[in-house]
């Protein structure tokens, strides 16, 4: 059990690597080590008080104070709840940014633990309270030995799940007062083990799209189905037509994803609707392959209506662009990986995901990465965005070390 695993680990051998070789001892730097009781206190009161998209009000209010608990310069009101906070030391122009998401779930947490979700119908299923706690804590170490020169400024941003907190901070001028010559951030990632590291240059998660059908029918009594349009048979229809668009219209060596979320009409029994909404998402890394899925959502949609004499309209957004890792920046992340982790246990070609995350808006404006950090097995195949997940808290030194000696090697190696 992963839960049972001592603290002590982390400056001790771990256990056979993925090459099959002896483990080296862990970096863990000694003043983090010391932040542990502390950063596990507001990790998980974090977690017991989720706040969902532009509503981290609490959560922004905690990251302000802890930011001036430890004399860090403060910025407020980007995107609403998000929180910068700057280090400076000396008198360098080289600055660094670490970014770190606030938001909660939508999500009905079934756990029983003492800092379960105190709020119906949120929870922090994604790992956020983690990642908020990690860059606090690299904050505190940094403040505290200033061991750069340069700035340093600490991203706090409000709703990445879906809300696209990252691209209204980069619109509201988030690089233009807060300039960094790179940006970076770290996600948690359960089925890779505590004290693990994964990195990727190139596409690492997939742009993040949604669509909607609505299909307009024509109501009737159940029993006499011949004198309607039944939109319920067109949606069957479009549901499985759906499926063919990524085995025949997109090229086998291309990764892509059309799903289905919901299908949502009617209200009776005996009666037949005069519509349908049917909602999903899709995934993809290449605009071609985008526009491609975008262009035949619409063509299935409409030519399943016309065929029955329904009509459909069609709306398809694209909310999260693919995010896309700068080589140089994500090489030297995983070095620095290294140097915490050990070399055996930064995983530097990870495979990509299917999955969305908006801190690709931040890449497309400045260079950088984004890695995973090793939050455990998993157990019970319990995931992100699970009603039972938890943020595994002996990651946390982990991921402070990381995020404090990735800024200070990247300031040391840009005053050469």
């Amino acid at each position: 059990m992963w839960r049972m695993i001592a603290f002590d680990i982390f400056r001790t051998i771990i256990g056979p690597s993925l090459a099959g070789k002896a483990t080296p001892i862990m970096s863990i730097i000694a003043e983090v080590r010391d932040y542990q009781d502390e950063l596990t206190a507001i990790r998980r009161d974090i977690h017991a008080h989720p706040e969902l998209a532009f509503a981290e009000r609490r959560t922004a209010d905690l990251v302000a104070a802890k930011l001036a608990e430890c004399g860090v310069e403060l910025h407020r009101g980007l995107a609403g709840t998000g929180v910068v906070g700057t280090i400076r030391c000396g008198n360098s122009p080289a600055a660094i940014g670490l970014r770190a998401d606030m938001d909660a779930l939508p999500i009905q947490e079934l756990n029983d633990f003492p800092h379960r979700s105190t709020e119906d119908g949120k929870m922090h299923a994604c790992g956020h309270d983690g990642h908020t706690t990690m860059l606090l804590g690299a904050a505190k170490y940094l403040a505290e030995t200033r061991n750069f020169q340069g700035t340093v400024h600490l991203i706090f941003q409000p709703a990445e799940e879906g809300g696209g907190g990252g691209r209204v901070m980069v619109e509201q001028g988030l690089f233009d007062q807060f300039p960094c010559d790179a940006v970076f951030a770290l996600h948690n990632k359960p089925g890779i083990p505590v004290g693990q590291i994964a990195a990727r240059s190139g596409p690492l998660l997939a742009a993040s799209d949604r669509w909607d059908i609505r299909i307009a029918g024509h109501g009737t009594h159940a029993a006499h189905p011949h004198l309607g349009i039944d939109p319920f048979v067109v949606g069957a229809e479009i549901v499985l037509a759906l499926q063919t668009i990524v085995s025949r219209t997109v090229d086998p060596l291309d990764s892509a994803v059309v799903s289905v979320g919901f299908v949502r009409g009617g209200s009776a029994y005996n009666a037949i609707p005069d519509g349908l909404h049917i909602g999903g998402t899709a995934r993809s890394f290449r605009p071609e392959v985008q526009a491609a899925i975008e262009r035949r959502i619409g063509e299935v949609a409409r030519g399943a209506a016309l065929v029955h004499g329904a009509a459909a309209e069609v709306s398809y957004r694209r909310s999260y662009p693919p995010t896309i890792n700068h080589r140089g920046e994500t090489e030297f992340a995983a070095e620095v990986a290294a140097e915490i982790c050990g070399p055996d246990r930064v995983l530097r070609d990870v495979a990509p995901s299917m999955g969305g995350e908006d801190f690709s808006f931040m890449l497309n404006k400045r260079p950088g990465a984004m890695l995973w950090l090793g939050n455990g097995p998993g157990e019970g195949d319990c995931f992100l965005h699970n009603a039972h997940y938890d943020f595994n808290d002996e990651a946390l030194p982990v991921g402070v070390s990381f995020l404090a000696r990735l800024a200070e090697r990247f300031l040391e190696r840009a005053a050469r």
